[in-house]
């Protein structure tokens, strides 16, 4: 199997430079106004582009997307799509940053192209194929106030966010510390930027939590249930089919965790809040 282009772990965030993200655009003139009038000055905005993702040399698929971890945003999303089951399934992968396209070979010669196709409602674009047959199953359990920690480490973290904002960030965690992030223009590329990594450093996702700036819509929800993660986290809200999903995959769905308050949605139970419990 031949992998070209690397990813960067979590633990590497912390001494990333300017220079060193592919996500930002620097020196970009603004004008900004304020009680002072108006002023000059030099921003940062996140970085967009095209991703053309060819599978056995088919044009799958154009996400827009944050130009970095390309690989594991194009093996997260095959993995999503249920085209592979794991990096044993890969024969052969090459990202061209030039030409902004992702060339994956499959151990699988006789793969064709999905022929059901949903557009998603992610701010990056993208499309899903498939999205039923997934429950989640996990005896995972979570208090509330590691759940809001978990969140304060998140904040922390978002890198790229503070340089430019515009991005979303996302992370998997246990109940205890962040183990994989990502960031892009999409909330639903930042599952796919996370399991791609995942699958390439041999990290399970299965009885994980996921944590997201993001609003949840359906296919953030299907996202994390393909991954198997048992409780969601969102800074803001779910959408009520995303809700109605939540309860009939048996995912755990959060939304507004910030300070010291969350609100759930589905499943509490997990959480030791019983379901249906009169206050």
């Amino acid at each position: 199997m031949s992998l070209e282009s690397g990813c960067k772990n979590v633990g590497m965030y912390g001494g990333i430079s300017v220079t060193d993200q592919k996500g930002v655009a620097a020196d970009i003139v603004c004008e900004r106004f304020s009680e002072e009038g108006w002023v000059r000055t030099s921003v940062y905005a996140p970085r967009e582009m095209a991703l053309l993702i060819y599978v056995n040399g088919l044009e799958l698929v154009t996400i827009l997307c944050t130009p970095d971890k390309l690989n594991c945003l194009a093996l997260g999303y095959l993995f999503a799509e249920g085209i592979i089951t794991g990096m044993d399934d890969i024969a052969m992968m090459r990202v061209c940053d030039a030409e902004s396209e992702v060339d994956v070979r499959l151990t699988n010669k006789a793969f064709a192209l999905p022929t059901k196709r949903t557009l998603t409602s992610g701010c990056g674009g993208g499309a899903t194929f498939t999205t039923d047959g997934i429950t989640v199953e996990s005896s995972l359990n979570a208090e509330p106030k590691e759940l809001l920690a978990l969140m304060k480490q998140l904040h922390e973290r978002m890198e790229l966010y503070r340089l430019s904002g515009g991005v979303h960030t996302s992370a998997l965690a246990d109940t205890q510390n962040l183990l994989v992030m990502a960031e892009d223009i999409g909330r639903h590329n930042t599952l796919d930027k996370i399991q791609g990594e995942c699958l390439l450093r041999r990290i399970s996702t299965r009885d994980k939590l996921i944590l997201t700036t993001g609003r949840i819509s359906s296919e953030m929800l299907i996202k994390a249930a393909r991954m198997q993660t048992p409780i969601v986290v969102s800074l803001t809200s779910p959408t009520d089919r995303a809700i109605v999903l939540a309860r009939e995959l048996g995912i755990t769905l959060v939304g507004y965790a910030r300070g010291s308050r969350l609100s759930v949605y589905a499943h509490p139970e997990r959480l030791g809040r019983a379901a249906g419990e009169e206050v």
